[in-house]
């Protein structure tokens, strides 16, 4: 039987993932009002959300997660069954030139978000992670749930750190707290400095596509809307207590993921150009995702070559959307669209 939740908090709703998750979320639940917490830093981009923002069950707040007094009054104002925290600061390479933000809100904005689920008493509280907090992985094997946990930067190190609150006050308070772990995710509406839209739109432009060191990483891509999926999945079906991996199965070398693009788009191998390795990069990842699929029944639905088709159309298809990115403008459309009403 299903949980029946009416009120669900949604962090970080403008960002990738995110935003991804709440369009996903109000096609399958129309009974459920999603409230979208987001601080709108550089990645949060509400011109993802278009097309859901006038959705009665979609409401928009702009906010920080770090802020303990807006948090609480926006609890208090709703009531909420349930919170599933995106909200986060996730681009290694920044993380390496200024970790403090990374602290700040992977690991305070956390725990406030913990401590006001842990006043209202909450039905649900879901850690949205990733698979960088166990490390990195050698030539064979794959992460479970069990693997220990041992981030190499200062990101990995700040989502780890939120994972370990979320744990903390599940067997503390019994806060009734999940976590999810999920390797690398692609598709529409991602950050334009993430792996694959860079490659896409640098691509795009006859722009050098820049490949750290020998370009021999390996990450896991799963399709977006596959892992929203499995978010969904569990936040209804999952136990609490329990850390869920969530993986794609699709294992590819970086040097292989921006050949493929190339080739998808026409261009040449001329336009790859390697670059200094950033320090502390990760060889391999690869998900286990046996505990999800046998206990919860989810399974990714789209194959890597369905999914990297649909995502390169996306970004052919979409150039206003990532070129207002590049410039700034997107930006601007929070004050269009709520400052100046």
């Amino acid at each position: 039987m299903l949980l029946n939740l009416k009120n669900i908090l949604v962090t970080g709703g403008a960002g990738f993932i995110g935003s991804n998750f709440i369009r996903l979320f109000l096609e399958k639940h129309r009974d459920v009002d999603l409230i979208n917490l987001d601080k709108l830093t550089y990645a949060g981009n509400l011109e993802s959300l278009r097309d859901v923002e006038s959705d009665p069950h979609y409401h928009f707040y702009r906010g920080d997660i770090t802020d303990a007094a807006f948090v609480r009054r926006l609890f208090n104002e709703w009531h909420f069954d349930a919170v599933i925290n995106f909200a986060a600061e996730s681009h290694v390479d920044r993380s390496i030139l200024g970790p403090q933000v990374f602290i700040d809100t992977n690991v305070r904005g956390t725990m406030t978000l913990l401590e006001a689920a842990r006043e209202f008493g909450l039905e649900r509280f879901l850690q949205v992670s990733t698979d960088e907090v166990y490390g990195s992985l050698g030539p064979a094997g794959k992460f479970t749930e069990t693997t220990h946990i041992s981030p190499n930067s200062p990101y990995s190190a700040s989502k780890a750190s939120a994972d370990l609150l979320v744990r903390g006050w599940e067997k503390t308070f019994n806060l009734p707290t999940m976590i999810t772990r999920c390797s690398n995710n692609y598709g529409p509406y991602q950050f334009p400095e993430k792996f694959i839209p860079l490659m896409v739109i640098n691509a795009l432009q006859n722009k050098e596509l820049p490949i750290y060191g020998d370009g021999l990483n390996v990450r896991d891509w799963i399709y977006v809307e596959d892992h929203c999926e499995a978010i969904d999945d569990v936040l209804y079906k999952g136990k609490i207590g329990e850390v869920y991996n969530i993986g794609g199965g699709n294992e590819v070398q970086n040097i292989h993921m921006a050949k493929l693009i190339l080739n998808k788009l026409g261009k040449t191998e001329s336009l790859l150009k390697y670059v200094k390795d950033r320090p502390g990069h990760d060889r391999r990842y690869a998900m286990d995702s046996t505990k999800i699929e046998v206990e919860l029944g989810w399974k990714p639905r789209h194959s890597f070559e369905q999914g990297i088709n649909e995502t390169i159309k996306w970004y052919v298809e979409n150039e206003k959307w990532w070129r207002r990115i590049i410039s700034g403008e997107y930006q601007n459309y929070y004050k269009l669209q709520y400052e100046e009403r």
